[in-house]
């Protein structure tokens, strides 16, 4: 799929594109106010499927601090510069992007809507927008790719008990086209998330978003290998909820609903993912491995201190995202924003810096450029569009980013990315 530049244009394209239809009574697909936003979602989508999406560890205050903390920086527009012509356009490992945007890795898409990866898919391949693969999709990575034709993807690996399970995963991802590996570090354990656990709601245990896992010719191996001693379940209740959670389970693995009740390997599948899926052991010391299994440059998820980013610099790696999932794993955490003067400082131009968490309009992406990030990535606003209006939710969700970072660089007296600099902000405080 080519991308469509028509649908991805400027601050002022995009004002008159809702404007003029308006006179009519027209409105826009989805709210423009990031809060509006995900208010909006929240009724379009299922009590466990929003509080799974919208939630963060304990008492989610690295989730606010990831927002509150951009206010700490202000805009210090310069006037009297020709800013008629802008460019918002960047480069990265090679590959000419629009715009300093990726999408990342979200899992279980299709809480928000069904076939929700593909969506997304076709969606970040029409806005030329890099998509992360999830390792947690609802998809397989081969079938969202076949949908983006050359279109950028990237793939985001959660690096699980199985070597075996991570040289796979990662040369299928070599072979759909993605052109960069993400590992994502902070996730060794699962986060206390409260609203999860309220609702007593776990998506994987009920098979969802764990596609690349059942896709996986040595996770199917996996499967029938002898399952390691684990602590004994608590007994379940047999009730309505059970069978229809069985029921829903048949139906997302491959094959016929009858074929899997018979075989028991849905069952199976979700048992060898819990038993595989996270890794605390992991250590400096399995990076290189890692590189032996790939070319494709590989970027390290959830670095926020200094010395752990000069350390990955000195071990290889091509490029850093700075990240603390969303406020998703460790409640009380530094904000994403916050740790990035420090992380350039350390890295000192070895490396590409990206930036997620926090990222709610293009404001806060000048914001981060400025401070010395090469790109960053839209989270939960684009799963909220998607669960609005599909992929055309998506799609609209970042032609305002667009917009909004085109206007933002304009007035700014920024006529492209080169010139977002730290002169730019100042400090409040």
């Amino acid at each position: 799929m080519k991308n469509d530049p028509a649908i991805r244009s400027n601050g002022p394209d995009r004002q008159r594109a809702i404007y003029l239809p308006g006179v009519s009574g027209q409105r826009p697909l989805l709210p423009t106010n990031a809060q509006h936003l995900e208010t909006l979602a929240r009724t379009r989508m299922s009590a466990k499927a929003f509080g799974y999406v919208a939630g963060s560890a304990g008492r989610e205050s690295t989730a606010d601090r990831n927002v509150a903390a951009f206010e700490s920086w202000r805009i210090r527009p310069r006037m009297l510069r020709d800013v008629s012509q802008r460019d918002p356009g960047i480069r990265l490992f090679g590959r000419s992007l629009p715009g300093p945007f990726l999408l990342a890795p979200i899992g279980v898409l299709d809480l928000a809507a069904a076939n929700g990866d593909l969506a997304v898919a076709r969606a970040a391949a029409r806005m030329g927008v890099p998509m992360i693969f999830s390792n947690q999709a609802s998809a397989p990575m081969e079938d969202c790719a076949a949908v983006m034709g050359d279109s950028p993807r990237w793939f985001q690996l959660y690096w699980s008990k199985s070597n075996d399970l991570v040289a796979s995963l990662v040369g299928r991802a070599e072979a759909c086209g993605c052109e960069a590996i993400v590992v994502t570090l902070d996730t060794t354990l699962l986060g206390w998330r409260p609203r999860d656990l309220d609702l007593a709601f776990l998506p994987f245990l009920q098979g969802r978003g764990i596609a690349q896992y059942v896709s996986d010719p040595v996770f199917q191996r996996l499967m029938d290998e002898p399952a390691p001693e684990t602590q004994p379940s608590p007994p379940r209740r047999l009730n309505w909820q059970t069978l229809r959670s069985v029921a829903a389970l048949m139906r997302r693995y491959p094959g016929s609903i009858w074929q899997n009740l018979r075989s028991g390997r849905p069952l199976k599948a979700v048992r060898t993912f819990i038993n595989t899926y996270s890794r605390p052991s992991l250590s400096w010391e399995d990076l290189p491995f890692l590189r032996q299994q790939t070319s494709l440059p590989i970027l390290l998820k959830g670095i926020l201190y200094p010395d752990d980013a000069r350390r990955a610099i000195d071990a290889g790696v091509d490029g850093l995202l700075v990240s603390n999932h969303g406020g998703r794993q460790l409640d009380g955490a530094i904000a994403s924003v916050e740790a990035l003067p420090s992380i350039v400082e350390a890295v000192a131009g070895q490396a590409p810096i990206l930036l997620d968490s926090g990222i709610r309009s293009g404001a806060d992406a000048f914001k981060a450029l400025a401070l010395g990030a090469k790109a960053v990535c839209i989270g939960r606003p684009y799963v909220y569009g998607l669960a609005i209006a599909g992929q055309a939710g998506v799609e609209e969700l970042l032609s305002n980013f667009f917009a909004e970072f085109d206007l933002t660089m304009g007035l700014a007296g920024c006529r492209n990315v080169e010139e977002i600099d730290h002169s730019t902000l100042w400090q409040a405080g």
